[in-house]
């Protein structure tokens, strides 16, 4: 039994005329007798009973065209779905998210991007710096959304920059500097700094240090921590003040400060990034998609 003779069979039963099922199949009529014959052997039944002036169905027949109607289904079904994998149409994308780095912009490419790719399923979920880059090492997520810190030293890694990301200085909101509209980092030397473990985004880490090294001064680190908000709370207790990314906001409790940084080169890009090797064709469609949305 093969697909063609499950076509013809349900051609037959809906037609109840040889003649015209081979013409809606667009072969001719005997191809059609003969193979409805060969099915009819191979089940042992007659799927058919037959006159000069008529066909119909057996109840054996009857029975059979609904189980026929599912496997053809089925299996066009199942071809459907292969051709869409391939093409990247159909399947998972897991996405990594640093912060609110794309909170706003993200949700504009996933509403369109599901529109047109209703069978591409999207999971996200957020990490720090360290925890982001790993994920992606390990395949544990296809697409990150994170700052450029610390991609340099990962093998096999494609990104697109989406736009720069801002420093600012984060003080609590009794800090002497706490009212500043803008600060210059020179003015922060005597401060007491709180950091992120330099485990957690070595280069992150060393780019404020280097920024601190430009002005004249080595920052005095008091404390370190393996996650921002933990930092942030050493800030709102009055341990120290952090320099950090814009993306940190979403950690800022109201008694804290953000202030921006007066000169150049106090910024981080904000990127998307994935495995060069990556057997997830979906990827290039969601990429297409944020292009898009950044022309916008």
């Amino acid at each position: 039994m093969d697909i063609r003779q499950l076509r013809y069979f349900i051609a037959v039963a809906e037609h109840l005329n040889f003649s015209e099922a081979a013409r809606s199949l667009f072969v001719a009529q005997p191809a059609v007798s003969q193979q409805i014959a060969y099915l009819e052997k191979k089940l042992g039944v007659k799927l058919f009973t037959r006159s000069k002036h008529s066909v119909e169905l057996t109840l054996a027949g009857t029975l059979f065209l609904k189980d026929a109607r599912e496997i053809v289904q089925r299996l066009e079904e199942s071809v459907e779905n292969v051709r869409l994998a391939e093409e990247g149409m159909i399947g998972t994308i897991r996405i990594g998210l640093l912060s609110v780095s794309v909170r706003t912009f993200l949700p504009l490419v996933v509403r369109s991007f599901r529109k047109k790719y209703p069978n591409i399923h999207i999971h996200f979920a957020f990490y720090n710096v360290g925890e982001i880059n790993k994920k992606l090492e390990r395949d544990e997520i296809d697409l990150a959304f994170t700052l450029s810190h610390g991609l340099g030293s990962m093998k096999g890694i494609a990104y697109q920059k989406l736009w720069a990301q801002p420093y600012c200085v984060i003080l609590p909101h009794d800090h002497r500097l706490a009212a500043s509209t803008s600060l210059r980092l020179v003015q922060l030397a005597a401060e007491p700094f709180v950091m992120l473990d330099r485990a957690q985004s070595p280069q992150g880490y060393d780019h404020i240090l280097t920024l601190c090294a430009k002005h004249g001064f080595s920052p005095e680190i008091v404390s370190h921590a393996s996650r921002i908000d933990a930092v942030m709370l050493m800030v709102d207790a009055g341990i120290g003040i952090t320099v950090q990314s814009k993306h940190v906001q979403m950690y800022a409790t109201p008694s804290l400060r953000l202030i921006d940084l007066e000169g150049d080169g106090y910024e981080a890009d904000v990127v998307a990034c994935w495995k060069n090797d990556t057997p997830n064709r979906s990827i290039a469609l969601f990429m297409e998609e944020v292009a898009m949305q950044l022309e916008k």
